[in-house]
């Protein structure tokens, strides 16, 4: 069996596998709109790190050590990446109001679609990649293998990662009424601003329409596509290998709906968390601007985002501890 063989069985097993786990996390652990406890989130998110770090021993028993190098790398930068997303998210749903009952089906929802999106943007992405690279010629005795897509995406991550490092507290006054998802559920139907239960669509006066929980959903479906814009470049600086790229991806995602509510539960602790995600978002753009002249090996790009993850958390823990003394 050759390794483009290997990788469609890969894929399709990996699918069959995360139908499985959403249809168990869905049906069996969530059959009733519920708050989640932080004991709760602990645990959940126990399991959906632990069956991510499994896959990746699967990929190296099966592709040899150079191919999980890549996987944990992604699966870490995407996992790390992802954090800004639910602070965001955490801001959505105290500016809607969201009863805490319903978080976990918005997010569940979220997930589904952060899926079907990501797939997109990464095979095709990788084959976009691949067609970009011109050829290669010489700056003195320096070889450059110059990527024109790669190159771009590297000049926008280090200036996001810049200006990430600047404090913006009008993040917390955002207006979400006027994102794009609340203008397109509003322009596609008609709008109750309430909550009927965990419905999405309600009858009123014996016409169809849209409720609140609806307008969040495609709130947090839009923002979730814009910080995808960030995440998906960063781990094409990884791998060429959309299957490795994708598994680690979603293995990534799979787990947010358990850290979000750990995050929202000790939103207050994480303080210097926002530094070490623009550090790392910066990292990764330099690493993609200098892979035309030279390419970071991914254990030290592995190494680099979990010692800056690592100590973020140190020093925000540190911090939390010191003002509550």
């Amino acid at each position: 069996m050759n390794y483009l063989q290997e990788e469609g069985y890969v894929l399709i097993g990996f699918g069959l596998v995360i139908i499985a786990l959403l249809g168990l996390d869905l049906y069996v652990f969530n059959k009733e709109d519920h708050k989640v406890s932080t004991k709760e989130a602990f645990n959940w998110s126990v399991v959906w790190i632990s069956i991510g770090l499994l896959f990746g021993v699967y990929v190296y028993l099966d592709f040899g050590g150079e191919k999980a190098t890549q996987y944990y790398s992604a699966f870490l930068i995407e996992k790390a990446l992802s954090v800004d997303n639910l602070f965001v998210f955490i801001l959505i749903f105290r500016y809607f109001k969201v009863p805490d009952k319903y978080h976990h089906k918005v997010l569940f929802y979220g997930i589904l679609g952060a899926i079907v999106m990501r797939a997109i943007f990464i095979f095709a992405g990788v084959k976009i990649i691949s067609l970009t690279y011109l050829p290669t010629f010489f700056l003195g005795s320096l070889e450059v293998n110059l990527n024109v897509v790669m190159t771009l995406f590297g000049i926008f991550l280090l200036i996001a990662g810049i200006k990430s490092f600047k404090v913006e507290e009008e993040d917390e006054q955002k207006d979400f009424s006027k994102s794009l998802g609340t203008r397109l559920i509003h322009q596609l139907f008609r709008v109750d601003p309430k909550y009927h239960g965990g419905n999405f669509f309600v009858k009123i006066n014996g016409k169809r329409m849209a409720t609140q929980l609806l307008v969040v959903v495609a709130v947090v479906e839009f923002t979730d596509l814009l910080f995808a814009v960030d995440s998906i470049p960063a781990i094409f600086a990884i791998s060429d290998d959309p299957i490795i790229l994708y598994t680690s991806n979603i293995f990534a995602i799979l787990g947010l709906r358990a850290l979000y509510f750990l995050l929202a539960n000790t939103f207050e602790m994480f303080h210097y968390l926002k530094y070490g995600l623009a550090f790392i978002l910066s990292f990764i753009g330099l690493k993609m601007i200098l892979s035309a002249i030279y390419h970071v090996p991914s254990p030290i790009s592995l190494a680099v985002v979990g010692i800056v993850l690592f100590l973020s958390i140190v020093f925000s823990l540190r911090k939390f501890k010191a003002e509550k003394a």
